[in-house]
């Protein structure tokens, strides 16, 4: 059994100039809150905070003498507002344009001063959950030792635009939209040489490829876990990433996050490509010496940090070293 708890948000301001209040939901893991380093782990489009333990997303990574070593740390994961996972109905976003990911990296930063969270050992979040940790530490640059965006940019490229409206419409207009929309997802997700590894043009029966069936199985799985409304508000967050939008250029918006920053890229990624990641890299070196990059190599496209472990375990090993694990005893509490 999921043990959620929430943080009411009120009079929240988003970008459209709308105030409201939000129920923002999350769960922690590993060391209680205050007692250890910290470190946030944001989930992708239709994830959750569920991220380890029964259905966790990242068991491999992080969890007793994992990776990430639940012994040594407090795992934080909050829900995208509006993503269903509290199944509360009153908690979805009907107007779901008048979002952005700004808007959740503020929310998320309203829910750590909430917490007396003062300083994040990490922020680690995979594509659109990158995509806010960007958004986070442009709005907090002080608050984040380690950033960890995977598979993700800092903005929103016009080829994800592109994607996102196609999605946006499909949502909008399918008979199905919850099917078709996570059938189109999936043909971005992956790459052709990922798919023909894994079908080679066989059929199941009556004349239906093993890929169909497979996108088939891919949409009505989603459309029997997820909510359109949590779709449309998600993908609207996808398409709003931009650590730039009303400010300055991103050499002056980066120039300020004080964060180590690992970008960890995907060689095949077709969705943030790693051309992307890699000018990013080459911007940020001109003006920090505290950034890395690193690249996974894989034919699975942007699945890929979701199947990859062992390269991203490579990866995030040295960040999480024995220099950084810090006992709960020797862990002095955190002051503002």
């Amino acid at each position: 059994m999921v043990h959620l708890q929430h943080i009411k948000i009120s009079n929240f301001t988003n970008e459209s100039h709308e105030t409201t209040s939000h129920n923002l939901y999350y769960q922690t893991f590993g060391q209680p809150l205050h007692s250890a380093p910290i470190i946030m782990v944001n989930h992708a489009l239709t994830g959750n905070s569920n991220v380890i333990g029964e259905q966790g997303w990242w068991n491999e990574i992080i969890g007793e003498n994992k990776c990430i070593n639940t012994e040594n740390y407090t795992i934080i994961s909050f829900n995208i507002l509006g993503n269903g996972f509290d199944n509360n109905a009153e908690n979805l976003i009907v107007n779901y344009k008048d979002y952005t990911a700004r808007d959740i990296a503020k929310l998320f930063a309203l829910a750590l001063e909430e917490l007396d969270i003062t300083s994040l050992l990490a922020v680690i979040g995979g594509s659109v959950g990158g995509g806010i940790a960007w958004e986070l530490a442009a709005l907090k640059p002080r608050l984040i030792q380690h950033l960890i965006p995977i598979a993700t940019d800092w903005k929103s490229t016009d080829w994800v635009i592109a994607n996102c409206h196609i999605q946006d419409a499909i949502l909008n207009h399918s008979s199905q939209p919850l099917v078709d929309a996570r059938m189109h997802a999936m043909t971005l997700y992956r790459t052709p040489e990922s798919l023909t590894q894994k079908f080679d043009r066989t059929k199941k029966d009556q004349g239906l490829f093993h890929i169909e069936s497979w996108l088939n199985y891919h949409g009505t799985a989603l459309n029997n876990r997820f909510q359109v409304a949590a779709y449309k508000l998600m993908n609207q967050v996808l398409r709003t990433i931009d650590i730039t939008r009303d400010r300055n250029d991103f050499i002056a918006v980066a120039s300020k996050i004080e964060s180590d920053i690992h970008i960890i890229t995907i060689n095949s990624d077709l969705f943030f490509k790693a051309d992307e990641n890699w000018n990013t890299y080459v911007d940020l070196k001109c003006i920090k010496d505290n950034v890395h990059i690193h690249e996974i190599k894989s034919i699975h496209g942007h699945d890929a940090f979701l199947i990859e472990f062992d390269q991203i375990e490579r990866f995030l090993s040295p960040i999480f070293a024995s220099d950084l694990c810090y006992s709960k005893k020797k862990h002095e509490p955190q002051v503002a």
